[in-house]
């Protein structure tokens, strides 16, 4: 990383999505299937990471997904991801969803995430990451959670 950037605040890495529902994104209680967010979910927290790190990136793992309230066919889900916490090679993204009513504008908290990234460097292997630099309270409150996260994940992996 010597000629790279080694220090980022968590606004650069900062994604918005927004993709409207359709009748083939749903069941037939016309809710989105939950596969379909997480998919979505997946491309906005890859997104965010490469942003980070400009470089290849890979799930390294999947924290905490809940699922808050449904989205119907016909409503756009809005996604923002950001890097939150980065390690030497991994970032942790969180992604937040939100179902938009189209005619009315009404926004629907839907869905909140966690996910861990790794960057890749031209031959596969992990390479370094830019630090990201948390700069208001609240985004050094989220840096501090997946600190801990990280922590809990590390000693969870003794165990396997």
């Amino acid at each position: 990383m010597t000629d790279e950037i080694k220090f980022k605040a968590v606004k650069e890495s900062k994604i918005e999505m927004i993709e409207i529902m359709l009748p083939n994104d749903a069941n037939t209680l016309g809710n989105v299937f939950g596969g379909r967010i997480m998919s979505l979910i997946d491309i906005a927290r890859g997104v965010a990471a490469m942003r980070h790190c400009r470089k290849s990136v890979v799930t390294a793992s999947v924290g905490d997904l809940h699922f808050i309230s449904p989205i119907k066919i016909g409503y756009m889900v809005i996604l923002e991801a950001v890097v939150i916490y980065t390690g030497r090679t991994s970032m942790e993204v969180e992604v937040t969803v939100w179902s938009e009513n189209p005619i009315t504008g009404e926004r629907k908290f839907t869905s909140h995430a966690h996910l861990t990234y790794v960057a890749l460097g031209s031959d596969g292997s992990h390479v370094e990451v830019p630090k990201v630099v948390p700069e208001t309270e609240d985004e050094k409150k989220r840096y501090e959670d997946a600190k801990k996260r990280k922590e809990e994940r590390i000693a969870r992996k003794s165990f396997v």
